[in-house]
C-alpha cells in the first residue's frame, strides 16, 4: 500500500520540477524577447504560446503525439541519435507537463518584465553595463515577483497534468504514473481509499502553494505601498 502511494508521489514531483524548470527557462527567455521586440506575427506567435492555456488536454496530447512519437520530428530523431524513444516514458509525461506549464511562466514573466521601469535598466546602460548585466542585476529582480507567480502556478499546473500525458506516457506503475493517473485508474479499479488519499494529498499540496502565493502577494503589495508612503 505504501508503494502505492510513494511512487507516483515521487514520479510526480520529478516530473513537475523538471517541467516547471523547462517552462520556467524558455519562457523567460521568450518573454523578455517579446516584451521588447516587435516585428511581424509577434501576435500570432504569442497566441500560439498561450492557446494551451484553452485547448482541451486531449488535442495537445495529440499533438504531441505527432512531435514525439515514433513517427514525429523529434521521435524520429531520439530513436536515431540516442537509440531511444520519448514516447510512453517518464520524459513524455515531463514535456507534456512543460508544455501546458508554460503558458503560465510566459504570461505572468511577460508581464513582470513590461512593467519594470525602463528608465533604470537604461541608467545602468549608462554607466556601462552589458545587456546581459542589466537583466541580472536590474530587470530580473524587479521582475521577480510576477516571474515567481507564474512559477508557482506552473508547477501546481504540471504536478496535476492529466489529458495530455496519458496521451503520450501511458499509464505504467512504477514508470510513467503520476499521481494524477493513479487517481483515476484507482477510481475506475473500484479502489476509492487510494483516490481518497492520493486526491487529499494533491489538494493539500495544492492548497498551500495557493495559500503561499497569495500571502506572499499580500506581503509585497504591503511593502511597496509603506515604502511608497516613505
Amino acid at each position: 500500500m505504501e508503494n502505492d502511494f510513494l511512487a507516483p508521489l515521487f514520479l510526480s514531483l520529478r516530473v513537475a520540477v523538471l517541467a516547471t524548470a523547462l517552462a520556467f527557462i524558455f519562457g523567460i527567455v521568450l518573454a523578455w524577447l517579446f516584451s521588447r521586440k516587435s516585428f511581424w506575427g509577434k501576435e500570432i506567435i504569442e497566441t500560439i504560446f498561450t492557446i494551451p492555456l484553452v485547448l482541451p488536454p486531449t488535442v495537445i496530447g495529440f499533438g504531441l503525439l505527432l512531435t514525439i512519437g515514433k513517427h514525429g520530428p523529434l521521435g524520429k530523431f531520439s530513436e536515431i541519435f540516442f537509440q531511444r524513444q520519448i514516447i510512453f516514458t517518464w520524459g513524455a509525461a515531463v514535456i507534456a507537463a512543460a508544455v501546458v506549464a508554460f503558458p503560465l511562466v510566459y504570461q505572468n514573466a511577460k508581464a513582470a518584465l513590461e512593467s519594470v521601469d525602463a528608465n533604470q535598466e537604461r541608467a545602468a546602460r549608462t554607466l556601462g553595463a552589458k545587456e546581459t548585466e542589466v537583466f541580472f542585476t536590474v530587470t530580473f529582480p524587479l521582475a521577480w515577483p510576477g516571474m515567481a507567480a507564474g512559477l508557482i502556478l506552473a508547477f501546481a499546473r504540471a504536478l496535476g497534468e492529466f489529458g495530455a500525458t496519458l496521451m503520450v506516457a501511458g499509464n505504467i506503475p512504477g514508470k510513467t504514473q503520476t499521481i494524477p493517473m493513479a487517481i483515476y485508474f484507482a477510481v475506475e479499479a473500484g479502489d476509492n481509499k487510494t483516490a481518497f488519499f492520493l486526491t487529499l494529498i494533491v489538494f493539500i499540496f495544492s492548497f498551500s502553494l495557493i495559500l503561499g502565493l497569495n500571502q506572499w502577494s499580500k506581503r509585497k503589495v504591503r511593502y511597496f505601498a509603506t515604502k511608497g508612503r516613505n
